[in-house]
């Protein structure tokens, strides 16, 4: 090995077994079970120490898992034929993946496995490293869509999302531990503030990188860092392995690899995670004769609101919503059913886009604010982040801090005694934003809120919205703390009016490197690249495109896990 900047133990090893490039979750998964075979490992991460375990770590720890305790224990019917019906109905694989064909094939693989570990081992495997769950499962991501004779539609027929008690953090904590016992042990040598912009080739096989040494950076868990170069170093080992995350913090290689099917990402967009998840990674992959497939394919969200103390550059938060709210386009036109808050993100995202706006809006009121809203991020939960039995109670009782702070710092959330006053802040937010558009009038918003409250007045109603609201409460969950009673809009003691400007939220990619069901990265003729191999967001989260088109919420940190030891395991048994 290379090295003209370290000299410690690890690093003048001349049989350095595996080079992990990213220091996320799905990295950290890696490298510890590759450490806990005793291979020796380099784990390299541009940004500074501070931001160790990655975007994993600012997530709301929801996890995807199957037939679990916390469900049967809330009475919720789920086995793995359901959620792997699911699973494929969101997919939509191209004809011939079940059968190993076409580009989806270890897509397809990768997901029967996922879903085998979220109705298997995850839970247990976890749980043995002291993850614990909140025992009341929510129901995200609902579908919607009439199911064919095979069950295949998409959205999730019963509730999975396991929020971890801790969130995010308590996710990425065990490997945090893990990865420090093994550099203590002389195993794991962690060198931040290096970032990779060659693989090293030798008669075909990746067998090592080149790597620009940044200059060292203060910078906090998620800010943005300096990109001084200081020196390069070149290191070498009989495996690489991309763990760099997708590109949902490069606004530009989104809108170009957007689908055109669907319009145009617009040009004022949020981010959903810190400037690092630039995707240059998979460019200097693909460089070297890896294939990059279904880069059309992204999961971003339509629901973003600025946040109020950004860490990172546009950093916006996503609205996690329960199905009272009118969801509006920009002009004031309802969005079709299913796109109900809650039901199909992707779906209601594409509405957005191909329509040409750059929002669309929630209109509700206070109590409903209260009861349905929560917000996506670990910083933004601190009840569960701290473990906090007092805040959590607050939430159940609709006092959510973060969201009381959002209602009354945010300029996005407009309040109201009236649809005319309401509308006239709507445009009035609009024509003071650049490049915005849309009009809201008055006497059609007014007109909609009547008709959506005369259908509430009922008790049943036509509305399909308003039936799918009521039916939400038949969960126990969704009626406690999750969906709020059925109500007027115009109800005096549920007010004031209130809208939210919703903007597009950029988060994950759903292609990346294609891999075959080991991790291993394939060219564009479908032949394994030898020496090269890649787990998480840059794999698709698995064999190139694991979701197809259409995700299940809560499969991205398990995607990481799962793809991070399914990888570590093969890898430690090849070498």
């Amino acid at each position: 090995m290379t090295d003209s900047v370290y000299n410690n133990d690890v690093a003048a090893a001349v049989d350095t077994d595996v080079i992990v490039i990213g220091a996320g979750l799905s990295g950290l998964v890696t490298a510890t079970e590759l450490t806990a075979s005793g291979k020796r490992v380099i784990l390299l991460d541009q940004e500074p120490a501070a931001s160790l375990g990655g975007q994993a770590w600012w997530s709301f720890g929801g996890l995807f898992l199957v037939d679990s305790p916390e469900q049967r224990r809330l009475k919720v019917k789920d086995s793995f034929d359901l959620a792997f019906a699911d699973w494929l109905g969101s997919a939509q694989f191209a004809p011939g993946a079940e059968r190993g064909e076409g580009p989806d094939r270890f897509g397809y693989r990768w997901a029967k496995g996922f879903v085998e570990f979220a109705a298997g081992d995850l839970r247990s495997w976890m749980h043995a490293k002291g993850v614990r769950w909140f025992p009341l499962v929510q129901w995200a991501e609902r579908g919607g869509y009439p199911v064919g004779s095979h069950g295949n539609a998409h959205g999730n027929s019963v509730p999975r999302f396991h929020v971890t008690w801790g969130t995010g953090p308590a996710v990425v904590e065990p490997f945090v531990v893990a990865a420090h016992e093994a550099n203590r042990a002389g195993l794991l040598d962690l060198r931040f503030r290096h970032r990779v912009t060659s693989l090293v080739t030798t008669d075909g096989r990746v067998t090592g990188v080149r790597a620009e040494i940044l200059a060292d950076d203060d910078a906090g868990r998620g800010e943005p860092s300096g990109r001084t170069v200081t020196g390069e170093v070149e290191l070498s080992a009989h495996a690489v392995v991309v763990a760099s995350g997708g590109i949902g913090a490069n606004h530009g290689l989104a809108r170009a690899h957007w689908s055109a099917d669907a319009g145009h990402l617009p040009t004022r967009m949020l981010s959903g995670v810190p400037d690092s998840t630039d995707g240059l990674m998979l460019g200097v992959a693909a460089a070297s004769g890896a294939a990059l497939v279904h880069e059309d394919r992204m999961w971003h969200y339509p629901e973003g609101i600025a946040n109020h103390s950004p860490v990172w550059s546009k950093h916006g938060i996503r609205i996690l919503p329960g199905p009272s709210s009118l969801w509006l386009d920009a002009d004031g036109g309802r969005l079709p059913g299913p796109l109900y808050p809650g039901f199909d993100a992707l779906g209601a995202l594409r509405h957005v886009t191909t329509r040409g706006d750059d929002h669309s809006w929630f209109v509700l009121n206070k109590a409903i604010m209260e009861k349905e809203f929560a917000l996506s991020g670990s910083e933004q939960n601190p009840d569960l982040t701290g473990k906090s039995v007092p805040l959590l109670l607050e939430r159940v009782r609709g006092r959510s801090v973060p969201v009381r702070t959002f209602a009354e710092q945010s300029e996005e959330f407009l309040w109201a005694d009236s649809p005319a006053e309401l509308a006239g802040k709507m445009n009035a937010l609009t024509e003071a934003t650049e490049g915005s558009s849309g009009h809201i009038e008055s006497e059609a918003l007014a007109a909609l809120m009547t008709a959506r409250d005369a259908q509430v007045a009922t008790g049943l109603g036509k509305d399909p919205q308003v039936v799918a609201t009521a039916a939400a409460r038949h969960f126990i969950v969704d009626k406690a703390i999750r969906v709020a009673p059925p109500r007027a809009l115009s109800d005096p003691k549920d007010g004031p009016l209130l809208a939210v400007r919703l903007s597009v939220l950029t988060r994950k990619t759903l292609g990346g490197l294609w891999c075959d069901e080991t991790g291993r990265a394939l060219t564009p003729a479908g032949d394994v690249l030898e020496g090269l191999w890649a787990v998480g967001e840059a794999a698709g989260f698995g064999g190139g495109g694991v979701h197809g088109h259409r995700a299940l919420e809560g499969t991205f940190l398990g995607g990481c896990l799962f793809t991070g030891r399914t990888t570590g395991r093969a890898l430690a048994e090849a070498l």
